[in-house]
């Protein structure tokens, strides 16, 4: 993180989103965690040079930095789609076929799990639990649940979701 290849040729406006975050703390180690989450709202993921920046304005580590954004699972150090599907693989998503719908994702979007579609509009990830239970399988879109999946029904819902142009 020391190389200082991004930054410098960032206009000075890309760091006015750091800049109001870092004005919210202290700056010390125990503000580490929620300066990372709101960067990563305000960013949409943890970019280097935005971590850099922030290093260099509050005197962290940056080996401390990667430490804690590489440790736990909801940072983001690279982009994602316009849309983020979660697909439940919890205990009773699990046992009612969230592989399958998983799978049926993967296929109708041309990824793996983990990776964003060429076209920049999704991103498919698992997760341990939504805690939906009752409608297992479930997925999530951004905010939006959907249960009682089938492969067909999942793939039915990333095709309305490019029909009526929300993708």
């Amino acid at each position: 993180m020391s190389n200082c290849n991004c930054c410098c040729s960032q206009d000075n406006k890309y760091f006015d989103k750091l800049e109001a975050i870092l004005k919210n703390y202290a700056g010390n180690e125990a503000d580490l965690i929620p300066i990372l989450q709101d960067i990563q709202a305000a960013y949409g993921y943890l970019p280097k040079d935005v971590l850099n920046k922030m290093c260099e304005k509050t005197g962290m580590y940056p080996t401390e930095v990667m430490g804690v954004a590489t440790f736990y699972s909801q940072f983001r150090l690279v982009p994602t789609g316009e849309h983020v599907i979660k697909v439940c693989f919890g205990t009773a998503c699990h046992v009612n076929g969230s592989e399958k719908v998983a799978d049926a994702l993967a296929d109708e979007l041309k990824v793996k799990i983990g990776e964003t579609t060429e076209d920049g509009k999704f991103t498919l990830e698992t997760v341990a639990c939504l805690g939906c239970c009752s409608l297992a399988p479930v997925m999530m879109i951004d905010e939006e649940t959907h249960g009682r999946l089938t492969p067909d029904s999942a793939r039915n819902i990333i095709r309305d979701y490019y029909a009526t142009g929300r993708a």
